[in-house]
């Protein structure tokens, strides 16, 4: 889950064309664009992340393998179709973001809570990313310093005390920066790092290890826990809002060549997060954490695994952050009202102090929150909401503009304006419920560290 790649972003004046300055979407220049082969590793890069760590816990949270599986064929064909409307729409203008193909489309309103949307979503997403480094380096001192980790307990291995010392030291610098294509090349060991997971996490499951006391479930405890799945498969798969300026700067930009790149990209991460799950899930059963990695025992191959998603995560932070300002600025340029000029004389000032505001409060929070399902659960229904609200949308303005100008309903027309239907209505039926659904069980269960076998 990757908001958006860092070899397709913009920097902050070319993210508010089309929002406060009168310069038409489809006068945006392109550079000489990728094959649609080589944007099939954007697109994977842009959906695999943090949210392969939890799938395993949520595959048992659900009910077990086969229903999980089964909730998550029936969610990729959506997310599937989402891609493809969303190429379709930004077509129309030519549009090369999210935000203002949703602007072009449906408004400016509809832009707005766009920007609201990402710029929660994002925020969300720097927490979990700080979660994920105090949860590495908790792995690295167990299987370094043991002893000394868990009966002497010191100030300076204490979780609060890395998280914050770390990523001030290594994420913050990296934040200030008004374009962030020198971390292309470090961010390429994410890739690594997450198929690198996925070949532990499945090796490790045919390794000798002890299943006596695990429950493998075959059936969700209740019918609604069914849904308990959702918001990891919409937060693991949600690259949507980074496939426009992908698709934007493919070879020949066209709807058949990008229905190829989606479909081998959706194969790759189905193949990737259910052999994860599958695997993770039937090693530690009804014992897997929440971050799969803090299940297992410590071996330089799983050090190995902690040192990977810790670089990923470090350098992934700050492209999170870079998105999130943008859109956040955006958002408070365009309500304020501000002018050209003061636009442009406080850019500085503004750049930084939102920075500064935004690294604080995502540390605070990622201090005291125990987990990532706690964060995932939560953002797994705003990325419902750019996998279904704003698609359907699209869609259905796109549809009834054609037919009030053509002045007729066709059969192609009728069909559309179900799936637009499908779309806002599974989507609206998402957000609410599993944001019910997180609140009513952090309520009834409470909120708790992992704790594996293997932790002190």
């Amino acid at each position: 889950m990757s908001v958006q790649n860092q070899e397709y972003e913009y920097s902050q004046s070319e993210e508010r064309i089309g929002l406060i300055t009168e310069k038409p979407l489809d006068k945006l220049e392109h550079k000489k664009g990728t094959t649609w082969y080589a944007s099939v590793f954007l697109v994977v890069n842009a959906a695999l992340g943090a949210g392969l760590l939890n799938f395993p816990q949520a595959y048992e949270r659900a009910g077990g393998l086969l229903v999980a599986i089964l909730i998550q064929a029936v969610f990729v064909v959506f997310v599937l179709c989402a891609l493809l409307i969303l190429a379709y729409c930004s077509d129309l203008k030519k549009t090369c973001t999210y935000q203002d193909t949703v602007l072009t489309v449906c408004g400016q309103n509809a832009q707005r809570a766009s920007a609201i949307c990402l710029t929660a979503y994002c925020f969300g997403t720097c927490i979990t990313f700080l979660i994920i480094i105090g949860d590495q380096w908790e792995e690295f001192f167990l299987s370094v310093a043991y002893n000394t980790f868990c009966h002497d307990n010191p100030w300076y291995m204490n979780r609060i005390t890395t998280i914050m010392v770390t990523s001030t030291l290594l994420i913050l610098p990296l934040c200030f920066p008004r374009r962030i294509d020198f971390l292309k090349y470090p961010s390429m060991v994410g890739v690594v790092a997450i198929f690198y997971v996925v070949a532990v996490v499945t090796a490790e499951y045919f390794q000798p290890h002890d299943s006596q006391d695990i429950i493998i479930k075959t059936r969700p405890d209740k019918w609604m826990d069914v849904f308990i799945v959702v918001p990891t498969i919409c937060f693991g798969y949600q690259c949507h809002v980074s496939v426009i300026p992908i698709y934007s700067c493919m070879e020949g930009r066209n709807i058949r060549d990008f229905s190829k790149t989606a479909g081998i990209a959706m194969l790759i991460c189905v193949i990737t997060y259910t052999g994860t799950a599958a695997f993770g899930y039937l090693t530690f059963g009804d014992k897997v954490t929440s971050d799969i990695l803090l299940s297992y025992d410590h071996s330089p191959v799983i050090l190995i695994a902690v040192i990977l998603i810790a670089v990923k995560t470090y350098t992934t932070y700050p492209i999170l952050l870079f998105c999130g300002r943008a859109s956040f600025e955006c958002l408070w340029i365009d309500l304020r009202r501000l002018s050209p000029d003061v636009i442009k004389s406080h850019e500085k000032l503004r750049h930084i102090v939102i920075t500064i505001v935004w690294f604080i409060a995502t540390i605070i929070l990622a201090s005291f929150i125990p987990n990532i399902e706690v964060v995932i659960q939560l953002l797994g229904t705003l990325a419902a909401t750019f996998i279904f609200i704003f698609p359907g949308m699209c869609l259905l303005v796109t549809n009834l503009k054609e037919v009030r100008e053509k002045g007729t309903w066709s059969r192609k027309n009728r069909f559309l304006f179900a799936v637009s239907a499908a779309f806002l209505i599974l989507g609206a039926f998402i957000f609410g419920l599993t944001l019910t659904q997180s609140i009513m069980n952090d309520i009834d269960k409470g909120v708790s560290a992992d704790k594996s076998k293997y932790t002190c």
